[in-house]
């Protein structure tokens, strides 16, 4: 019996030994870019992307190497930029995790091309798909994030490619825009001082939405609760920038003018894959925060919809809780993509 015993803890940990030798090997590796086409650049690739109007170019920043762990960032918006994602350089380079900055199509460091016809939730999926042939991304490494409208995408092209995909990071989006609307409009709307919700409601309803006193209502009373829960003058500066590089023409045709909602004759506003979700067998993370643009119960449901699903709860974020609760968000987010690496993930 003690030989056995012996013999059990001689294997642990020479199995230990290697999987130590794997990590230090991957952290050597991480920030050596001789063998890498980019290098030159510093990783920045211009991918030729083709639509049905033309050929364009997205801009992409792969940062880290990691031949395991690859992840693509879709930005939100539609129309902002991947600056949302910034504060990740303070996370994953320590964890050894290759990941990939990328503005979409319309977006300030990509082509900006002034069509709506390419403004399509389809033509945006086949964009992800050029994107991740270009970037040699596959099953045995390629994991999609998207938050917000990154979160649409990332959903619609999973329910088409899934098969090329190790992992998938549904991060502060529903699967319904009509009950988006409804928890903008029910719960958060009513949550704000009387006087300023049914002001902002006026704005709203004589489509006034260029005001000045329209956004200083809702940034000083709504996103400063919901968006990013600090004042104005410490958002962080990445934060001011993407804000600042916004395209509306993007913006306003998918999203619509209103903070509350998807509304008017926003592309999206019927846009509702709730029944579609449980054909998802991929690894799955959804994060939700407990005082998002979005619910975080629906958020939650979600996870457990899926086949292989596990949520992630930031109590103390908002609709951008990678900044206003980070300790809880890349906790999370590094084990999700560790567990699956490993093949230690389970649902939760």
């Amino acid at each position: 019996m003690k030989i056995k015993i012996f013999f059990l803890l001689l294997l642990f940990a020479f199995l230990s030994n290697g999987c130590k030798k794997e990590e230090n090997k991957a952290k050597e590796n991480y920030l050596d870019f001789s063998k890498r086409d980019d290098q030159y650049t510093g990783g920045i690739k211009m991918i030729p992307i083709k639509t049905p109007i033309g050929d364009f170019k997205v801009w992409t920043k792969r940062v880290g190497n990691n031949p395991t762990i690859k992840v693509l960032l879709l930005h939100g918006g539609p129309g902002v930029t991947h600056e949302l994602y910034e504060c990740f350089d303070g996370y994953f380079p320590n964890q050894s995790i290759e990941y990939i900055y990328y503005d979409q199509l319309g977006s300030y460091y990509s082509d900006q091309p002034n069509d709506k016809k390419l403004w399509t939730n389809e033509r945006f999926v086949e964009e992800v798909e050029q994107v991740r042939i270009a970037l040699g991304l596959n099953k045995d490494n390629f994991y999609l994030m998207g938050q917000s409208w990154g979160g649409i995408l990332a959903m619609e092209y999973a329910l088409k490619y899934q098969q090329n995909l190790k992992g998938l990071i549904i991060s502060n989006m529903m699967a319904s825009a009509p009950e988006y609307n409804k928890y903008a409009e029910e719960v958060l709307g009513p949550k704000l001082p009387k006087e300023v919700f049914n002001q902002i409601k006026i704005f709203e309803k004589n489509k006034d939405y260029t005001n000045p006193k329209y956004s200083e209502l809702l940034f000083k009373y709504y996103y400063t609760e919901h968006i990013l829960r600090k004042p104005l003058d410490e958002w962080p500066e990445a934060v001011n920038r993407c804000f600042k590089h916004l395209n509306p023409n993007v913006y306003i045709h998918m999203q619509g003018p209103s903070e509350f909602g998807i509304t008017g004759d926003a592309t999206l506003k019927n846009w509702d894959i709730k029944s579609k979700l449980k054909i998802l067998t991929v690894p799955t993370l959804v994060i939700g925060s407990k005082n998002d643009t979005m619910d975080p119960k629906h958020m939650e449901w979600m996870s457990k919809e899926v086949q292989n699903g596990r949520f992630l709860f930031c109590p103390n974020g908002s609709h951008l809780s990678q900044y206003d609760d980070q300790k809880i968000y890349f906790t999370g987010l590094i084990k999700f993509l560790r567990d699956v690496d490993s093949g230690k993930f389970k649902k939760i």
